[in-house]
């Protein structure tokens, strides 16, 4: 026996999914089923109005690729779904992998749905037409590729909640009143009057061409010229092409601009009046910074090193003003450099967690870096850490010494050989420092022990719980120090 299954235009997927259920549970096979009710018509009986014994267990990833394909505009896309269905119960292969021939189908059409959608919200333009109430109201006419207004205008129905606005399509038409999202028949083409601020976007759109990077393919592979009538921008592309090449000649005869005469010396007086930095070790003492906020403004502001830059910020110190104890590591990371806060990132995380495990009050630390910018080396969209060199360690110095003159911590923890060589200023092997107590530039006491960042990259399990171990060991050390230089 033959089964007809029509479905609706709107609402298809819900109209699909409850059919295509009822006819798994009745284990109807997929030829079984004419799905565009066609061929076949007057032969063929609808399907059984409830469901059968049978429950069909189907993956999120098949819900997710048929809510998608449900409205790509090939007719056998219901047929094709309902096909892979029936194979996921019958556990016959697996029809959502891309090296089986209808799940490479099925993906290609899901991505061409997504494309089409992608277009729709990059390419619809409204109009603004005479309104009835309070509500603004706008129209649009767009032509699809595929059936996608139904999911596309779920965006427009949150990005404009609070207008009117129409969507007309030849197929289906998106009606956003009083903020109830409808659907019905489409049509041809309504006459829309034009808008006032198509004349400005049209200006802004000249203004941001330019005519010496025209690359006409990749304009037509972005923005296809089936999209093209019913944009206002596009009816100044021609004009434009047109005459690129006469601007660009244009453009190099004119050639760079010339500073006016003077303009030097304006510029050193404007850098002249910048908030200076107490940078030098000879300077007075009465140009020192007196309080941690004036020594974390100046800072923000220094340019002692080339670090300053590419990093996005100073990274400061953070923690009690009176901590008992200073944890000092190399420099900030990547994620540090974004939130402008130490240790936020993986390495810091870690630390606190083994701070927590060793009893250290993190109200009684001031936790800091011995360099305060991100150094780093850009691959791709990702910008690698780089370990400072002895300079800007250096150079950064004066900072650490700040923090400790205004903080005067009983004992500082040296994460890593660089701040240990930030406040020794020796250098050495670290697993034979590990542990120690040695005498800071400062004169107080400086325990050096393993940087978290060096215990996350260890590969072998085994190693990285005993250096975590250690790690806890050494903070537990250097608090039970640190009170015990306050209390004399």
């Amino acid at each position: 026996m033959n089964y007809a299954a029509p479905l609706p235009e709107c609402g298809t997927f819900e109209a699909w999914h409850d059919a295509a259920r009822v006819a798994i549970s009745h284990r109807i096979p997929p030829e079984a089923i004419d799905w565009e009710a066609a061929a076949g018509l007057f032969a063929a009986g609808p399907l059984p109005p409830a469901p059968g014994s049978h429950r069909a267990r189907v993956p999120p990833a098949f819900m997710a690729l048929a809510r998608s394909v449900i409205w790509h505009s090939a007719p056998a896309r219901f047929g094709l779904l309902y096909q892979a269905l029936w194979r996921i119960d019958r556990r016959q292969g697996d029809p959502l992998s891309q090296a089986d021939p209808l799940g490479r189908r099925l993906a290609l059409m899901a991505k061409s749905v997504e494309r089409d959608i992608h277009k729709m919200h990059a390419f619809l333009r409204f109009r603004e037409i005479p309104a009835e109430g309070p509500r603004r109201r706008f129209a649009a006419w767009f032509e699809p590729g595929h059936n996608t207004l139904e999911p596309g205008s779920r965006f427009f129905a949150e990005r404009f909640a609070d207008m009117d606005w129409m969507i007309a399509t030849p197929r289906l038409t998106a009606r956003f009143r009083d903020g109830r999202l409808g659907f019905g028949p489409g049509g041809t083409r309504p006459d829309l009057p034009e808008d006032g601020a198509e004349a400005l976007w049209a200006t802004y759109f000249a203004n941001i061409f330019n005519p010496a990077r025209v690359k006409q393919d990749a304009m037509r592979s972005h923005m296809p010229r089936k999209y093209w009538k019913n944009l206002p921008e596009t009816r100044l592309i021609p004009a434009m092409l047109k005459d690129a090449g006469a601007r660009v000649e244009r453009m190099r005869q004119a050639g760079a601009t010339l500073p006016r005469p003077g303009a030097a010396a304006v510029s050193a007086r404007y850098r002249a009046g910048l908030p200076r930095l107490p940078d030098q070790p000879e300077m007075l003492p009465e140009m020192l910074p007196e309080t941690l906020d004036e020594a974390r403004a100046g800072a923000r502001q220094c340019r002692r090193c080339g670090l300053c830059e590419a990093a996005t910020q100073t990274v400061w110190g953070e923690g009690a003003p009176d901590a008992r104890l200073m944890i000092v590591g190399e420099q900030p990371g990547d994620r540090e450099d974004l939130e402008g806060r130490p240790f936020v990132g993986p390495a810091g995380q870690l630390l606190r967690a083994v701070m927590a495990e060793a009893g250290v009050d993190p109200a009684q630390v001031w936790l800091t870096n011995a360099v305060k910018h991100f150094k780093f080396a850009p691959r791709g969209k990702r910008r690698l850490h780089r370990n400072p060199d002895r300079q800007e360690i250096r150079l950064c110095r004066w900072w650490l010494g700040q923090e400790l003159g205004l903080i005067r911590p009983g004992a500082v923890l040296a994460l890593g050989a660089s701040a240990a060589y930030a406040l020794t200023k020796r250098d050495g092997a670290l697993a034979a420092r590990r542990g120690g107590v040695e005498t800071g530039l400062h004169g107080g006491p400086v325990l050096v022990t393993w940087h978290p960042a060096h215990i996350l990259r260890l590969p072998d399990p085994a190693r990285q719980a005993q250096a975590r171990r250690q790690l806890a060991a050494d903070l537990a050390g250097a608090f039970r120090i640190s009170g015990a230089a306050g209390a004399a």
